[in-house]
């Protein structure tokens, strides 16, 4: 498989346009990747353009390629979404980095009152701009024509407004449906994940509340770093795109 990388200005090509890469990509591709005159290689924009071309330049800072196909991929209707609980750890980075592999559209961070770490000042947008490297990272790793949304940290009342105008799934241990009985509306599906410690019951209450469907992935306890991901692939298949 020809190695995939992101430049997120291109707008359109055409075969036998030139396109390149610069700054990091360019440096990655040709330091250690390895990508000589000659290889091919895949190019997207994270909006569903997908260049396939051929290397004509590879220097540390410019990597240029002649484009041999072009592809532009409508994103998914509708849209899965995870709504991400700050955990302790690397939990919440590591759910981060398989939802994006798996699929998803968009990831929300949360800031529920039982998350043990605290994005607070300089450290929200610091956060936030971690989640959306990694999830950069891993869009080029499974070679994904659209970069999902990394969106700004949200609070419970913030995420009861969201539960309005979406499908809102929440995911609880103790939920009286199941994830694979769900009826799946024709609208954005949003899947929540607690923290290490489950959702307050507070929590449950306003999110229900306001609409969201309370819902188990089975008999086990997953843990947050595992539990959205799962919720993840149970969706992606009940609405075809596995």
């Amino acid at each position: 498989m020809a190695h995939f990388y992101l430049n997120e200005s291109l707008t359109s090509a055409e075969v036998s346009d030139v396109v390149e890469l610069t700054g990091p990509e360019a440096r990655h591709a040709v330091t250690v990747s390895r990508v000589h005159i000659g290889d091919d290689l895949v190019v997207g924009n994270g909006s569903g353009l997908v260049l396939t071309g051929t290397v004509t330049e590879a220097e540390p800072l410019r990597l240029t390629l002649s484009v041999t196909g072009a592809v532009q991929h409508e994103r998914d209707q509708p849209g899965i979404w995870l709504v991400q609980a700050l955990a302790k750890g690397d939990r919440d980075e590591m759910a981060v980095q398989a939802v994006t592999e798996l699929g998803i559209d968009g990831i929300i961070p949360w800031s529920a009152s039982r998350s043990i770490v605290r994005w607070e000042g300089a450290k929200v947008a610091k956060g936030r701009e971690r989640w959306a490297a990694i999830a950069r990272e891993a869009t080029k790793q499974s070679v994904r024509p659209w970069l999902p949304e990394v969106a700004d940290l949200v609070s419970t009342k913030q995420l009861a407004q969201l539960a309005k105008s979406t499908q809102m799934l929440v995911l609880d241990p103790e939920g009286s449906q199941t994830l694979t009985s769900v009826t799946v509306a024709d609208q954005d599906l949003v899947v929540v994940v607690g923290p290490e410690g489950g959702i307050a019951p507070g929590e449950l209450d306003a999110l229900t509340a306001a609409g969201a469907i309370r819902v188990r992935l089975g008999d086990n306890v997953l843990r947050t770093s595992t539990a959205g991901p799962a919720a993840v692939a149970v969706l992606s298949a009940k609405l075809g795109r596995w």
